[in-house]
């Protein structure tokens, strides 16, 4: 299961390296989604939501696309809101695309 990895990686990283965190927490929520582990993945979703907004990171903003596609096929409340908040915080940090 691709969770234990996510929780194993964010248990080793050392302090200051505060955007890896981020996207191993939000890859971690990704992995629970895919996992069917839907409460587990929003709580951990939103962990990420909370660090991803500390931090000012193109990359970070890009990855929310695959925390917002692991949601997809859950239809909950808490599901829903994860959504909502990865939503605003890609639209307040729009990557950019090399042409």
């Amino acid at each position: 299961m691709a969770s234990v990895h996510f929780e194993d990686a964010l248990r080793l990283r050392r302090p200051g390296f505060e955007r890896v965190k981020v996207m191993d927490r939000v890859g971690l929520a990704a992995a629970l989604f895919g996992e069917g582990e839907v409460e587990r993945g929003a709580a951990a979703a939103h962990q990420a939501l909370d660090d991803a907004a500390r931090i000012d990171s193109t990359l970070v903003g890009s990855r929310l696309n695959t925390l917002l596609d692991a949601a997809r096929p859950y239809e909950t409340a808490e599901v829903e809101d994860v959504r909502t908040r990865a939503r605003d915080l890609a639209a307040a940090r729009p990557t950019t695309i090399a042409a």
